[in-house]
């Protein structure tokens, strides 16, 4: 068959589609899908919504270790990683061609910044259930500081 187009002969006929139409958004609306005022009362995962942000407006963001993502610097999993300029065997040889007896190298300190994606896929943190995930105080640490 031939497609035909046919425009609107006036305005009433314009306006009486466009009413047809909103009355059926407006039906649909309340059919089913929930409406913008019924979304304000949706259950929230998180009381603090993933942040820690509170009264500031806009946090500056951070770069993820991982995947080099931008992300708001109160939202990122942050570690702090301590560790030796060199590995242990290199370490052994330079003390044994050191002239000091007791030089202790220093060491490297880094503050790594994760997203929450790339947190989770390396383990770094893990999901939570919904009771576990009330608990606020931080896990134990699996390494004792020594004196």
């Amino acid at each position: 068959g031939i497609l035909r187009w046919s425009l609107p002969a006036s305005i009433d006929q314009v306006k009486q589609t466009h009413r047809s139409k909103s009355e059926a958004f407006a039906e649909q609306s309340t059919s089913g899908q929930p409406s913008l005022r019924s979304r304000a009362n949706m259950t929230v995962k998180r009381r603090n919504h993933g942040r820690n942000k509170k009264g500031r407006g806009h946090v500056k963001r951070v770069r993820c270790a991982s995947t080099g993502k931008a992300i708001p610097k109160d939202k990122a999993i942050k570690r702090f990683i301590v560790r030796n300029i060199v590995d242990a065997s290199s370490l052994r040889d330079i003390k044994d061609a050191s002239a000091y007896q007791e030089y202790q190298l220093p060491k490297l300190y880094l503050k790594m910044y994760y997203c929450v994606e790339a947190a989770v896929h390396q383990r770094i943190v893990r999901g939570r259930s919904r009771e576990a995930r009330r608990i606020r105080d931080p896990p134990e640490r699996k390494f004792v500081r020594r004196n």
